[in-house]
Formats: structure tokens, sequence, C-alpha cells
């Protein structure tokens, strides 16, 4: 099977050696660079993760022979899978059935953090690296991400307030980016907004949607997903209107986030008294 291929279906259908086929894409230097890029995005898929295809990247991550953007591509490749074994470590899973062995993990957190501080290392692989590593949060996270806002450069204070995301304590940060001009920026910060559940970002969440179609599509699908954490008790009234969508995605994540509510509402009605707060005086 051909990277093509493998892009053409979902990850969850890929063969067995989906990984070998990915890592030889990625290894090959007569192979064309947009074929190695394909590789690296697809072996970001949680599916195919395994020690090789993990060793793979980090070898493509540390190539100065590679270009830029595809050492970049390797290194995000890696954020979901740290994010996983961040989650599946934490919950005591069963080591036999983790995609990488915690050593493995816990050299490839050290090797991130390497290529983020390394000043040799071109700067969009040392962005890649630090949006990566924050998907499983350390110590160091929090200086980084306040040096990359600081910096004046707008690429770091883009990967900044991504990383605001995933690492807590930016509240002031990710309320002041709402308000920026780029909007891949102010993407970010919504997203952020709605991790983090922070109410006092509503009103920019809300106006986003009340703009309907003057709102860019992306920004958009951020602001319906965030509007459920930011504010769940206002945001059915206000995505109400895109329930019928003619636009697929749109739609289909308002249903999402409609569910979410509900599913909410539910607990809260099962399990919401279970301290005696919602009993009848």
């Amino acid at each position: 099977m051909k990277l093509q291929q493998l892009a053409a279906i979902g990850p969850w259908d890929w063969p067995e050696d989906a990984s070998t086929i990915l890592r030889q894409a990625l290894r090959d230097k007569q192979a064309a660079e947009e074929d190695r890029v394909l590789a690296a995005e697809l072996a970001g898929e949680i599916p195919t993760s395994d020690e090789p295809l993990t060793d793979a990247l980090m070898a493509t991550i540390a190539d100065a022979a590679d270009s830029d953007e595809l050492r970049a591509r390797a290194a995000i490749a890696l954020g979901p899978l740290l994010e996983y074994m961040d989650t599946e470590v934490e919950d005591d899973t069963e080591y036999a059935e983790l995609p990488i062995s915690p050593e493995k993990f816990e050299e490839l957190r050290v090797f991130l953090r390497k290529m983020h501080r390394d000043a040799n290392v071109p700067t969009d692989v040392r962005r890649a690296a630090l949006e990566a590593a924050v998907r499983s949060p350390q110590d160091w996270h929090p200086a980084a991400i306040r040096a990359a806002y600081a910096s004046g450069d707008a690429k770091w204070r883009l990967t900044a307030v991504f990383c605001m995301a995933y690492v807590k304590g930016f509240e002031d940060e990710i309320l002041a980016s709402l308000d920026s001009d780029d909007l891949d920026i102010k993407r970010n910060a919504v997203n952020a907004a709605g991790n983090w559940e922070i109410p006092d970002a509503w009103p920019e969440i809300d106006a986003l949607l009340a703009a309907d179609r003057d709102t860019p599509k992306p920004l958009l699908l951020a602001a319906i997903r965030a509007s459920t954490g930011v504010r769940p008790d206002l945001a059915p009234e206000s995505l109400e209107p895109f329930m019928d969508d003619s636009d697929e995605d749109i739609e289909e994540a308002v249903g999402d986030a409609m569910a979410m509510v509900e599913g909410a509402a539910f607990l809260d009605a099962e399990y919401g008294d279970e301290d005696g707060e919602d009993d009848e005086n």
C-alpha cells in the first residue's frame, strides 16, 4: 500500500505494516519532499505509533540535512503520542498495551526539550518541538511559553497561544489574545478559552457566533466547540441558528457541542445532589 492510499482511508483501517511504510518513506532521502512530509503527517495517528516509528520521527527532527518543514512536521506528529502516553501512564495502564515504553516516553520528552532549547535548530523546528512537548505538560513549559509570548515575534506568539490550551496559568494572556487581529492567534485563543472553561471569554465567543458568515470558517468552528466549555448555560441559544446548517462541518460541530451540553445536564440531574446540595429543604 502506498502513502496516498493510507491518506485516503481512516487510520483504524490501515494495514498492519502501516508503520513500516511510513518509516521507510521518512528515511528515504531519494523520495519526493511532499511524500516525506505526508509520511510525517500520517505518522501522528495513534493506531500506527510504535517505537520504531517514534525513533524515525526523532531522527528526522534531529537531521539538519532535512528541510525545516519536514523536521517540524515530524515534531508535530509526536504530539498526539505524548498526550496519549501522558494519560495512559497516569491511569496505570498495563505497559504491554502502550504504543511505546515508559522509558521511550521519557526519552522523547527529554529530546523535545533539547530540540526546543537548541539555538542552532531552525526556529520552525524549535516551535514545533514546544507545540508537541506541551501535550504532556512538564515544569519547564510555563517559562518557555512566557518567553515565546513575550518575544515580540508573531510566530513565537502563535506557538505560545497554541500551547496555552494545554498548560494552565495563562488566563489573562488567553483573554488578551482573543482581541488579536491575527486570525490564527485568535483561533488558538478561542480553543484555549474553551479548554480551560474561561467564562470571561464569552462576549468574544458569542460575537463570533453572532457574526455568522462574517466569521471565517476555522474561527467559527473553534467558537462553536469552545462555547459549551465557556458558557454551557448560554451556548445552546447562540448555537441554535446553526443546527441545520448547509455546511456539514458546521452542522456536525454544533451537534457535538449540543450533545456535550445535554450530557452534562443529564449528569447534573443524576448526580448533582450527591452531597445533598440540591435537596429541597
